[in-house]
């Protein structure tokens, strides 16, 4: 029997692909958003009031990243965005009656998702997993 594969990077990436490929396939069926979309949709959820560097920051991605995200779902209806207080150039992100009804749509998808991940890896896999990960996504800061 050969040994597992051990190129971490080559797995990781294949790893996200299909899981990301497979969860965004089955959250715009149940929802009509991506997962990428979803992120921005709980985050601002979670901090209502957010501007979109704060969501940038959050969701770890480049302000063009956030402000073509941000238009894609502000067109849709998802999203509200109105000036910023005291910001000259920023505005202040909201979620909208329908973003909110995304989110709950997607919800029970996402339930499914992660109990099938779990069912995957066992629970002791699945939790070392998501430490493992946790550890990784913020080792240089």
């Amino acid at each position: 029997m050969s040994e597992p594969d051990q190129r971490l990077f080559f797995l990781l990436q294949r790893a996200a692909h299909r899981l990301r490929t497979t969860a965004d396939r089955r959250c715009v069926a149940a929802a009509g958003v991506t997962t990428a979309q979803l992120g921005a949709l709980f985050a601002v959820r979670d901090r209502p009031g957010t501007t979109q560097q704060e969501l940038a920051r959050t969701l770890g991605l480049r302000e063009s990243a956030i402000t073509a995200l941000v238009t894609r779902l502000s067109s849709a209806g998802l999203l509200s965005k109105r000036p910023h207080p005291r910001q000259h150039r920023a505005v202040v992100l909201e979620l909208t009656a329908k973003g909110a009804d995304a989110l709950r749509a997607a919800q029970p998808e996402i339930d499914a998702f992660n109990a099938e991940v779990r069912s995957l890896l066992g629970e002791e896999g699945f939790v070392h997993t998501a430490g493992a990960l946790h550890r990784l996504a913020h080792w240089d800061e």
